[in-house]
């Protein structure tokens, strides 16, 4: 190929050195000084070439034609780097474009420099390229691996400078992508190097990305004496004073698992930074430390050591005495004897449920009924899921599966921790070989009460259908075998 004019090149190159070296002295951005320098080097070695050529023409006439190639490539070079660097980086503010990082920016001048000197050069230039390129790759080949991983990671971008991200066994905040590696910060202060071969082949968590908010948890054990319920509200209280803990999404508990020694609670709680959960976690910890032990909740030690401790006996005749007690509160039970209550309370059992679940459902057949010795119950109807009654403690309810074996008539559901006592049909059945009479007394009175109920039912809705009372006690007896 031609080679154009001394002066006409040496202007070109004189003009492209100026306007670097100005753009230099008016960014502000870093990365662009730095970048332009190889600009600024290959411009004066374009002019040094060319001097050399013009003041010794005879010593060199043999390479005069590689020289001219070498400076022509030099000023091509350097005017590609310049438009680059100019075109793709603010210069009033110190940062890299997400979209053109530094790596791409390279590969840009390299790709584009590879085209013009291949237009330029010719066949000279491909073959000389390719064996160089063989030899290249077979010495380099980690060091080439490692830069096209880089460039890929630089264009899908799985995270950004500043980033905290999890790669393999590490785990740290982005401070740099280069060529060669991914530049980690540990949050020990430990600077960790991660060959961008390696980083392209593992699996990447990016705990900064979509959103920088991040949940977190804390598993926390308690003694089985604790209600859940009531561990939960305290909970919900201690993490309301823990500063690193968002607000919104709002952290809760769950009930984790039933271990050895207590029951474990996982704390979910949401924190701004990840760089912080340490932090964040101790703060939920010494929170739950000190909202347990004001309210009395026991944190166990661990089941292999040995604490000694007594126990309180049960006081089988407290618990008796309290049953009849509440046995004697009941309208149905009113015309029994001491003794038939006693025989009643001595068969009962004690059953727990927590807020929410349904003692008994609507539709299912039943053969007992319930009354409520502490906290409350909520009667629903499953047709429009309506809440009709509140049952406190001393109320009762499913006597009618109790006398007759018929399927429940709606809902009941615990309202907070609930204890009810469970009366089973045969506990009747037994009463009724010793006293049908009793018995027969007992389902007047359900049959009265459920009267009344038809009755305002049926003023409320004129399809009612009231059922006489002879009819129910008729029931009664089959089902108990009276």
């Amino acid at each position: 190929m031609g080679h154009p004019p001394l002066h006409l090149v040496v202007g070109v190159a004189v003009i492209a050195l100026a306007v670097t070296l100005a753009i230099q002295s008016f960014t502000v951005n870093r990365l662009v000084r730095r970048k332009l320098r190889l600009s600024v080097v290959l411009l004066v070695a374009n002019v040094l070439l060319h001097l050399l050529l013009a003041l010794r023409p005879g010593q060199i006439s043999q390479q005069a034609g590689q020289i001219k190639s070498i400076e022509q490539l030099a000023l091509a070079a350097a005017l590609i780097n310049l438009f680059v660097v100019g075109l793709l980086n603010p210069l009033r503010a110190d940062r890299v474009p997400d979209r053109f990082p530094a790596i791409v920016q390279d590969a840009l001048v390299l790709g584009v420099l590879m085209i013009v000197a291949t237009f330029a050069f010719g066949d000279e230039f491909l073959a000389t390229s390719a064996v160089s390129a063989v030899v290249v790759g077979f010495a380099l080949q980690d060091t080439l691996g490692n830069a096209v991983a880089g460039l890929a990671i630089q264009s899908e971008k799985p995270f950004n400078i500043g980033h905290w991200i999890n790669v393999g066994e590490h785990e740290g905040r982005v401070a740099e992508v280069t060529w060669r590696a991914t530049k980690l910060r540990t949050k020990t202060g430990n600077f960790v190097i991660l060959p961008n071969s390696e980083v392209a082949k593992a699996a990447i968590t990016n705990y900064s990305e979509p959103a920088a908010p991040m949940r977190l948890f804390v598993d926390v054990g308690v003694s089985y004496d604790a209600p859940p319920s009531t561990v939960k509200a305290v909970i919900k209280q201690a993490l309301s004073n823990c500063p690193l803990v968002l607000k919104a999404p709002a952290p809760d508990a769950m009930l984790h698992d039933f271990a050895a020694s207590s029951v474990v609670y996982r704390v979910r709680f949401w924190t701004q930074d990840f760089e912080l959960d340490e932090e964040a976690a101790d703060q939920v910890r010494g929170s739950l430390f000190y909202a347990f032990r004001r309210n009395g909740i026991e944190i166990p030690y661990p089941i292999q050591v040995e604490v000694s401790r007594e126990l309180p006996l049960p006081d089988d005749a407290a618990r008796l005495a309290e049953r009849e007690k509440l046995l004697t509160g009941v309208d149905l039970f009113a015309s029994l004897n001491e003794a038939q209550r006693t025989t009643i309370a001595t068969q009962v059992k004690v059953v727990d449920f927590g807020d929410g679940e349904a003692i008994v459902r609507g539709g299912e057949p039943g053969q007992s009924m319930y009354i409520v010795a502490s906290g409350r119950v909520q009667v629903v109807l499953d047709e429009t899921h309506t809440q009709v009654a509140t049952i406190e403690r001393g109320g009762y309810f499913g006597e009618m599966s109790l006398l007759t074996g018929e399927p429940r008539t709606a809902s009941v559901v615990a309202h907070g921790d609930v204890s009810v006592l469970q009366i089973e049909a045969d506990v009747f059945r037994q009463l009724a070989d010793v006293s049908p009479h009793a018995v027969e007394q007992v389902g007047v009175a359900a049959a009265t009460r459920r009267a009344e109920l038809n009755a305002v039912r049926a003023s409320a809705k004129s399809a009612a259908v009231v059922e006489a009372p002879a009819n129910f006690l008729s029931r009664m007896r089959k089902f108990l075998h009276i």
